[in-house]
């Protein structure tokens, strides 16, 4: 094909789209700087969004990043091998993709009477950009930047409501948890530099596999401990959990969805791509004396323990969601817990799957919100009550939600997490298994009561006809009818997820 006669730099072109979008936009604010035209601004951003999430299917589709020996095109290297371009990197990409895309449609109704509409489009994208490199970083050097060109615009992002408070709170404490976050990564990475003298993440394992590391090996296992503290902020994780709440209840809900979703997997690809390449389970267990995927195994099981418990005692619809996703953070997990035990490409695979499910029917419960938001219905599940009279449509989308975020059969959800348990289960992580399924039992309790509030309970007080915004409807339809069509092509996406991992594993 004409793809493999181009350039290896046009292998990035999914997160190239993204970042020329943002481009054209900042051009269209400079020309009409107090430009409202809601319509261009989101058309442009979900335009670029879909254009980069094509590209990166027909990637996937031509074989890019497929192994030679198993019939593909081969891994593609950029810049030095500074970027890699491989199915793992494709699959994230397209999970980027798609989120910005549902979150631009849904902006076009949720922001159309706010100030400074192209800031904001154009920093989704340039997060969009980041995350999308995040994916493809081959390096401790390029992942970092990558972190924080995604990091840098969300803290805007999240504080662009400036006449709301909760929104400035929330961006102002993102931000501080952000940077100390980034500031312990970036100590984290110097000590993983003294202890191997390199920081492309292939080079870093050939050192470890030497055992050149043994003599610095207090030095690397604290680097490794503050890479993971790095990436637990960014996926939500325990530790660095708790600016997620603030920060989701107080931005506007499209970029709680985006953040929530889109940032999630961004954070997930990294650390999968780092603790695959850079630290061999049994070399680095030799030089620091203890198996790092035993820090995960304790992560998974607080990390989603936690966020249940927290969601069920919530009366706020948005916080509920929120800790709800740091549950969700500890399912996906389990899928660097259990990569040192046979079958570890099994549940790996399983966690990108269910990161991939996330992006739909996750980004469509904010996007409910959002909805609610624009009625100005309230925020507590006393405030939903009864919707389902007046908007079927979205109520009976959110109950699709609901449920496969639960995990009920047969919906995409359900699936992701049975692959996740069975790969628990086969790789001996029976306590994980465990707390993965009393979770998902005590996460049916309040997804089921959100469900109840908006079909079964009587609403507290009569409302008028509520309006049916074009763009927001669009995206939460779009989203349920994804979080069904996965159901049929379950089969496809799990059979890629699962030969990215093995091909990360190999």
């Amino acid at each position: 094909m004409a793809l493999f006669e181009l350039p290896a730099w046009t292998a990035l072109a999914p997160a190239l789209v993204l970042a020329l979008t943002a481009m054209v936009l900042f051009i269209v604010d400079s020309i009409s700087p107090d430009s409202r035209n809601s319509g261009l601004l989101a058309g442009t951003t979900a335009a670029g969004s879909i254009v980069s999430l094509g590209v990166a299917v027909w990637y996937i589709l031509a074989g890019v990043g497929t192994p030679t020996i198993d019939g593909g095109r081969g891994v593609i290297d950029v810049l030095g091998d500074q970027f890699v371009v491989d199915q793992l990197a494709l699959f994230f990409m397209i999970i980027v993709a798609v989120v910005t895309a549902l979150v631009a449609v849904a902006s076009y109704d949720y922001m159309e009477d706010h100030t400074y509409q192209a800031e904001y489009y154009s920093l989704v994208l340039l997060a969009a950009t980041g995350m999308s490199f995040m994916a493809a970083a081959n390096s401790l050097v390029t992942i970092f930047i990558a972190l924080e060109l995604a990091s840098l615009p969300s803290y805007a992002l999240v504080s662009i409501l400036k006449d709301n408070r909760g929104s400035v709170e929330g961006g102002l404490k993102y931000f501080l948890i952000g940077a100390l976050s980034s500031a312990i990564f970036v100590y984290g990475i110097s000590l993983v530099y003294g202890a191997t003298g390199h920081l492309q993440l292939t080079n870093i394992a050939e050192v470890v596999e030497a055992g050149d590391a043994d003599p610095y090996g207090g030095l690397l296992g604290l680097g490794i401990l503050m890479l993971i503290g790095g990436f637990a902020f960014k996926t939500a994780s325990v530790p660095f959990h708790f600016w997620a709440p603030e920060a989701y209840e107080g931005a506007p809900a499209p970029i709680a969805a985006f953040l929530s979703s889109a940032s999630k997997a961004a954070g997930f690809v990294i650390a999968f791509r780092v603790f695959t390449e850079a630290f061999p389970v049994a070399d680095t267990a030799s030089a620091i004396g203890v198996d790092w995927t035993l820090a995960f195994v304790i992560l998974a099981i607080v990390t989603m323990t936690l966020g249940n418990f927290a969601a069920a005692t919530q009366n706020n619809v948005k916080r509920m969601l929120a800790y709800s996703s740091i549950g969700h953070a500890g399912y996906a997990l389990i899928g660097l817990a259990g990569i040192s035990a046979g079958g570890g490409e099994l549940v790996m695979g399983a966690a990108m799957m269910h990161l991939f499910v996330y992006g739909f029917m996750n980004t469509g419960a904010f996007l409910f919100v959002a909805l609610a938001e624009y009625w100005g219905v309230g925020r507590t599940f006393e405030d939903y009550n009864g919707l389902g009279r007046r908007a079927p449509v979205a109520c009976f989308a959110l109950a699709i939600f609901m449920f496969s975020l639960a995990g009920i059969p047969p919906l995409g959800g359900f699936w992701s997490k049975y692959f996740l348990f069975t790969g628990a289960l086969e790789a001996g992580l029976l306590v994980v298994a465990a707390a993965l399924v009393i979770n998902s039992a005590l996460s049916l309790y309040y997804y089921t009561r959100l469900v109840k509030a908006v079909w079964i309970e009587e609403p507290v007080t009569e409302r008028d006809a509520l309006a049916q915004p074009v763009g927001l409807y669009a995206a939460i339809v779009v989203a349920a009818v994804m979080t069904l069509a996965l159901l049929p092509l379950f089969g496809p996406v799990a059979d890629t997820a699962v030969d990215a991992a093995t091909a990360m594993l190999a």
